[in-house]
Order: C-alpha cells, then sequence, then structure tokens
C-alpha cells in the first residue's frame, strides 16, 4: 500500500509538472491583473493556494478504492474472471480512478487522456476495452475543464459552462453508478458495459470536444459563445447533438445577457471579468471642453471585438450606440429605464435584432429630446451661430467702436478684463441682450494666428499632428486683432456636441470674417479720409483718382466676399443644418450633420486649401497696407478739421468768438488750405505717392487676378460649384476676364518653344484684346 501510494503521488507530480502548472498560473495572473486593475476599488476573490497546487482533484488523483492485497496477474485468470476484474477497472476508470490493471498515463500538458492496459489481458477483451476507455478519457477532459474554468479570473460565461457541464456530468456518474449496482448484482458483462455506455459516450464526446476547443482559443465571455453558437449551427442534421450545444450555450449566455439587459436597458456596464463587448475607459466628461476631438464619446465606451458573440455580430454598433445614450442622460441624474424585455439565447438572430432596435429606438429618442427640449441645443447653437458667424449685426458695430483702439495694441499689452467689460457693454447695448445664453459668451486671446490655428486644426486628424501641437510659436508679435476670438461655455451634455473641436472650426470661421470686417473698416475709414481730400483744390494731384479708384477696387473684393461667406455660404447651409436637426432620429446624425455643416462652411469659404488661403490672406495684407499709407499721407489733411476743434474749444470756453475773431479765423483756414494744396502738388511727393498707388495697384492685381484662377480651376475640375459664385462677384462685368486671357496668352507665348516649320509666307500675329482701364 505504501509504495501505491508512492507511485500515485510521483504520478499527481509528473501531471501537474512546472511548465503546465507555471502556465496555467501565468494565466490566471494575467487575467486576474487585468479585472483587478479595470476593478481598482474591489478586487477579486482568489481560491486558496492548495487548490492550485493540488489540481483536478477528481481525476486519476485519488486512491483508488480497490482491495489493499496487491493485484493478481490478469493473464492467469480464466476468461471470465479476467472480464469480471476488467468491468471492475473500468467503472473506476470511467469516474477518474485508477484500476489495477488499467491506469491513467501522466500529463504532460493539455493533451487528451492515455491509458496503460494490461499487457497480458485477452485480446478479445482488449478490444471491447478500447472502445471504452475514451469515454473515460473524454470525462477526464471535461473534468479537468470544469475545476479550471470555475476559478474567478475565466470569467461568469466560463463559470456558467462549467456549471452547465457539471449538470450533465452528475446524469454521466448516476449512469455509472447504475451499471456498478447492476455488476455488484453480477448482471453486468462487458458486452452490456460497452451497450449501456454508448449513449453517454456521445455526450460526453461532445462536452470534450467543446472542452478543448474552449481551452486552445483561450476562450472568455463572448468568444466562449461564439464557440458554442457555431458549433450549435455546425450540428445541423444530428438533432440530439444540436440540442446538447443548444442547452450549453443557453446555459453559458445567461450572465453574458444579463450584462447586455443592464447596457441596452439602463446604460449601466456591470462587467467585473472584462468578458462583455462594451469595454468602458476612464475619461472624465469635463476635458471634453479642452480636448481637440471625440475623444469621450468615442473612446469611453469601445467594443471589444473578440468579445462580440457572433451571433451579436451584426447588432455590436447598435448596441454600443443604446447603452451610450442611455449613459449620457443617466449621468445627467436622470434615472431613465427602457421597459426590460428578458433577451434569450436562440438560433433566430431576428429575435436579437428586434429586441435591440427596440431598446436602440427608445434611448434614441430619450437622448435626442433631452438635449433638444431639456438642454436647448438649436437655441445654444443659434446663439453660436449669432456671435461666431456674425449673425448679430448691431452688436459687432458696437463692439468693434469700443474695442478699436483696445484691440490695436499687441497682445501683451492688452488686458483682458477691459476686453470682457467692454464685450459685456457691448451685448447690453445691443438687440443681443435678449439673448438668454449670452453670459456663456468669453474672450479669448489666442497664442497664434490665423493660419496658424487653421493648419492645428485641419492637421488634428492627419499624421501631422504632433509636429503640430509641438510647433514653436510663432515668432512675430501679434496684435489684438490678430489674436483676438470669441469662447463659448458649454456645459455636459450639450459638450458632446458643442465640444472643443466644433468650437475650433467655429472660432476659425469667426477669426476669418472678423479680420475681413476689420480690413472693411479700414477701407470705409480711408472713404471718410478722401471726403476730406476732396474739399482742397488739388489741381495738379490727378492722380488721387487712381488711389480712390483703387480703395473701391478693394472695398468691392472685400464686401462681396464677406457677402458671400454669409449668405451663400452661411445662411442656407445653417438652414440646412436646422432642417437635418429636426429629421434626425439619433445623437450620432445630429453630430453627422453639425460636423457636416462646420466642414461645409470652412470648405466653401476658402479655410481649407491652403493654396487659395495664401493667396486670400495676401490680398487682405495688401489691403491693410494700402489703408496705413492712405491714413499716413491724409493725416495733414486734418489740419482743416484740427482747426475747427480748436475754434469750437475757443467758443466754449471765452463765449461767442467775436467778428474779428472770426474773421481772423477764416484767414488762418484759407492759409492753411493753401499751405496744404501746395504741399500735396510739390512734385517730388505728387511723383513718390503715385508710384506707390501704382504698386499697391500692381501687387492687388495680380493677387486678386491669381486668386480668381484659382478659383476657376476649383470650381471646374473639383465640381466645387460655389467657387463660380464668388468669380461671378468679383467680376460681375469680366474685367478681371479679359485680363486673365491677356495674361494667359503672354505666358503660352513666353513657353511655347520655336519649333522650325516649312518655309512659306509668315503667319500674321496673333491680335490680343486689351481693355481700357
Amino acid at each position: 500500500m505504501q509504495e501505491l501510494e508512492e507511485l500515485r503521488k510521483q504520478l499527481g507530480n509528473v501531471a501537474t509538472g512546472p511548465t503546465w502548472q507555471q502556465s496555467l498560473e501565468l494565466t490566471r495572473k494575467m487575467l486576474r491583473d487585468k479585472q483587478n486593475k479595470k476593478n481598482s476599488g474591489q478586487r477579486l476573490p482568489v481560491f486558496p493556494a492548495w487548490v492550485y497546487e493540488r489540481p483536478t482533484l477528481l481525476d486519476f488523483l485519488t486512491g483508488s478504492g480497490t482491495s489493499t492485497d496487491a493485484a493478481v496477474p490478469i493473464g492467469t485468470l480464466p476468461l471470465a474472471s479476467q472480464e469480471a476484474a476488467i468491468v471492475e477497472d473500468l467503472l473506476y476508470v470511467l469516474v477518474g480512478v485508477d484500476g489495477r490493471y488499467i491506469t491513467a498515463q501522466p500529463l504532460t500538458g493539455r493533451q487528451s487522456r492515455t491509458f496503460l492496459v494490461d499487457p497480458n489481458l485477452d485480446l478479445s477483451i482488449r478490444e471491447l476495452v478500447s472502445r471504452i476507455l475514451p469515454v473515460a478519457a473524454s470525462y477526464s477532459t471535461v473534468t479537468r475543464f470544469i475545476e479550471e474554468k470555475s476559478s474567478f479570473e475565466y470569467g461568469q460565461v466560463n463559470h456558467a459552462l462549467a456549471a452547465a457541464m457539471r449538470t450533465l456530468l452528475k446524469e454521466y456518474l448516476i449512469l455509472v453508478t447504475q451499471l456498478e449496482q447492476l455488476q455488484r448484482q453480477g448482471l453486468l458483462s462487458l458486452q452490456k458495459l460497452w451497450f449501456y455506455i454508448q449513449p453517454a459516450m456521445r455526450t460526453v464526446d461532445i462536452l470534450a470536444s467543446l472542452a478543448t476547443s474552449v481551452d486552445k482559443g483561450e476562450c472568455v465571455g463572448g468568444a466562449t459563445l461564439s464557440l458554442l453558437h457555431d458549433r450549435s449551427f455546425s450540428y445541423t442534421g444530428d438533432s440530439q447533438a444540436q440540442e446538447l450545444c443548444l442547452y450549453l450555450t443557453t446555459a453559458a449566455s445567461v450572465p453574458y445577457f444579463e450584462i447586455l439587459e443592464k447596457w441596452i436597458y439602463r446604460g449601466i456596464i456591470d462587467d467585473p471579468y472584462s468578458e462583455f463587448m462594451v469595454e468602458e475607459h476612464e475619461l472624465r466628461k469635463e476635458k471634453i471642453q479642452e480636448d481637440y476631438n471625440d475623444k469621450y464619446w468615442e473612446l469611453r465606451y469601445t467594443v471589444v471585438q473578440r468579445h462580440i458573440p457572433s451571433f451579436l455580430q451584426k447588432m455590436a454598433g447598435k448596441v454600443l450606440s443604446t447603452g451610450k445614450y442611455l449613459n449620457v442622460v443617466r449621468e445627467c441624474g436622470h434615472d431613465v429605464t427602457c421597459p426590460p424585455k428578458e433577451v434569450i439565447y436562440t438560433l433566430k438572430e431576428r429575435a436579437y435584432v428586434e429586441q435591440i432596435e427596440k431598446a436602440f429606438g427608445y434611448a434614441s429618442k430619450v437622448l435626442l429630446g433631452f438635449l433638444m427640449e431639456e438642454k436647448e441645443l438649436v437655441a445654444h447653437l443659434r446663439s453660436i451661430k449669432r456671435y461666431f458667424l456674425m449673425d448679430q449685426g448691431d452688436f459687432f458695430v458696437h463692439f468693434m467702436d469700443l474695442t478699436e483702439e483696445e484691440l490695436k495694441k499687441p497682445v501683451d499689452d492688452i488686458t483682458p478684463t477691459r476686453l470682457e467689460a467692454l464685450l459685456e457693454l457691448a451685448l447690453r447695448m445691443s438687440t443681443a441682450n435678449t439673448d438668454p445664453f449670452k453670459d456663456d459668451l468669453k474672450i479669448d486671446l489666442m497664442p497664434h494666428d490665423l493660419i496658424t490655428q487653421l493648419l492645428r486644426v485641419l492637421a488634428i486628424e492627419t499624421k501631422q499632428e504632433k509636429a503640430m501641437v509641438h510647433a514653436d510659436p510663432t515668432e512675430l508679435t501679434l496684435s489684438g486683432l490678430e489674436a483676438f476670438s470669441f469662447d463659448y461655455v458649454v456645459k455636459w451634455p450639450l459638450s458632446l456636441i458643442i465640444n472643443r473641436k466644433a468650437l475650433t472650426r467655429y472660432q476659425m470661421l469667426f477669426r476669418h470674417m472678423f479680420y475681413c470686417k476689420h480690413v472693411e473698416r479700414q477701407l470705409c475709414s480711408v472713404w471718410i479720409s478722401n471726403k476730406t481730400a476732396k474739399q482742397h483744390s488739388l489741381h495738379s494731384a490727378k492722380w488721387f483718382a487712381g488711389a480712390f479708384t483703387l480703395r473701391q477696387r478693394m472695398l468691392n473684393f472685400v464686401q462681396n466676399v464677406q457677402y458671400y461667406m454669409m449668405l451663400e455660404v452661411v445662411e442656407p447651409t445653417w438652414h440646412v443644418l436646422e432642417k437635418s436637426l429636426r429629421s434626425a432620429s439619433t445623437i450620432d446624425d445630429v453630430l453627422g450633420h453639425h460636423a457636416s455643416f462646420l466642414d461645409g462652411c470652412l470648405k466653401d469659404c476658402m479655410l481649407t486649401n491652403p493654396e487659395l488661403l495664401r493667396v486670400f490672406s495676401k490680398l487682405m495684407s495688401v489691403c491693410v497696407m494700402f489703408t496705413n499709407c492712405m491714413q499716413r499721407f491724409t493725416q495733414s489733411m486734418k489740419l482743416d478739421s484740427e482747426l475747427g476743434r480748436l475754434t469750437l474749444e475757443h467758443g466754449t470756453m471765452q463765449g461767442p468768438p467775436t467778428e474779428a475773431e472770426r474773421a481772423e479765423e477764416r484767414t488762418r483756414k484759407e492759409l492753411a488750405r493753401k499751405c496744404l494744396a501746395e504741399h500735396v502738388d510739390a512734385p517730388q511727393l505728387a511723383s513718390s505717392f503715385e508710384a506707390t498707388i501704382n504698386k499697391f495697384d500692381k501687387n492687388f492685381s495680380a493677387h486678386l487676378l491669381d486668386l480668381l484662377a484659382r478659383l476657376s480651376v476649383y470650381s471646374t475640375s473639383d465640381c466645387e460649384h460655389g467657387m463660380a459664385s464668388v468669380i461671378s462677384r468679383l467680376d460681375f462685368n469680366g474685367f478681371y476676364t479679359e485680363r486673365l486671357e491677356r495674361l494667359s496668352a503672354e505666358r503660352s507665348q513666353k513657353v511655347a518653344p520655336s519649333v522650325p516649320g516649312p518655309r512659306g509666307p509668315p503667319a500674321p500675329a496673333p491680335r490680343v484684346a486689351v481693355p481700357a482701364q
């Protein structure tokens, strides 16, 4: 007996050798660490160490239970006695205990159990034994699987599968017990044992096959259900095998469907073992106002492909969206629950589709109604449009009048609190005072100019993101006008729609329009200054007409571009957005429509094409430099108005002026006008000024022609029909078209190589029409 116990101990040590033991322990540790990391607040329980030191306690490691006497050599026994002894041994082996003449071979890994049969056994008996032993091998595989997968780390689906298999093994053990009763009564022969065990053989074989497949695939959660579902389909035609697989799949799917029901009916994930198809990531919703992307909405909950059951693969997207919608409403403090209906496994996938579709429709309706009605999403978007897309005309007139001097300063010299106060004053003085969300509007002085911001935003979704984020800020000193922008305070859950990425695009559109409005105001200021110049008799300064003409062309350009952006881009696109929002059925539709609106505005406003943007910025720069030049030149012409101001002050402080004082005043004004006229008519000044105006005219015309040529190319090659509207506005009388044709002809003549041809009469020179200017 002592020698037998030592032998069995050695066999147990071999069966649980270091390699296999370490592999299992490593797998358990990885699963345990992952689950504990996810459930940081509550660590998962662990079995005591002796469970892992002595695994598979029911699989050929316990005492045999046979007689303590030494086994009689079976070859010396008569055939009937051999059969009786082998039947007794088989009954032991079928329940995982070594017999006298049949013993289990040690395992070296996840292999199937093999047995060693006494070689002296009769051949006819050995043949029947070899047919029955696969049942014992399958039982051994299933037993080891059940004990291993019952560990906490393998998840609830594997726990449920192991429990279902254990239930079936109980039926199997009852059968073995009944056979043992027959054997004790002397009514069980080897042939009868083979006959009675055959129905159970098929069942145990299928269980072993499933256990082996789950083990090899290291399946957990949805992966286990996918394997069971696919196996159920593979047994189509074998009703008993398919019924068995359906029973196992139904049992294993219960905990998974409980997680699914909580997710699609309440928006809650209760998945301590990380086996559900939707995975939650710890992200703060407050950070959504700072991120330049949809990270919170896209990454807070994600689909784990390997955990999607194959029968739910087509509905994975809707499962994810359904829970996300309910989760958003729940995080806002509203307890929302979809009318629950139990999800039960079936081979008919249509049943899942109907239930998930119903839950999805309910969740979409709840969240969309919550955002549209309670949180007033459309009203907030209208408020943003009012300020960022310059829809509130009187507000901007007041605001730009109040902040004009402040915004001319370098950005480092500007006091943000002063700008905030001026913004508040402009809001209260205009019709924007009726806007209930006006207090959400804030001032933002950006650290970079519009072009840099544009490239940053456009690079968010490209490989250039890191390079743009880590790029050094511009070394140029920004003025307040170049750095100025609005910002808007958006609270959860509206920040899902109006996130930082969307606000940055609004800011880009605003800065573009705001700068255009500033250039228009500067050109109008030049127009006012020119009105003063017309009071003087500048006989020799006929070149003033060229400056006035150029100013008007610039003003026409800026105003038409503004009109195009506001009335032909923003307004139609906004009406499409409002109509789409009214017909939207899900929050993802809302996100898509809003993104399309912003992308369309950016594209049609020429902000997504670097070439167009570069040419347009050069045109704006030429206009600003021209206005600065004209304002410096006409500064001396303000002498008349300065004299008028001094006269007014004199009359105010000392009483009404006398007749003598008035005569003296008129004399001084006449002298001032005469001096001014002589100063302006000076040949040197006239020549210098005329050359400067001609240079501005040349640069402006060149850049404008370049812009029109590029717009023409994009409107035809890229089917950007909106660009044709800009061309028709800027070139309403065909003036620039003729110049473009002339330049094109000149370039073609310069580029065309001189190819010698056959001698003959010379060809007539091409005639190019030059329009009067």
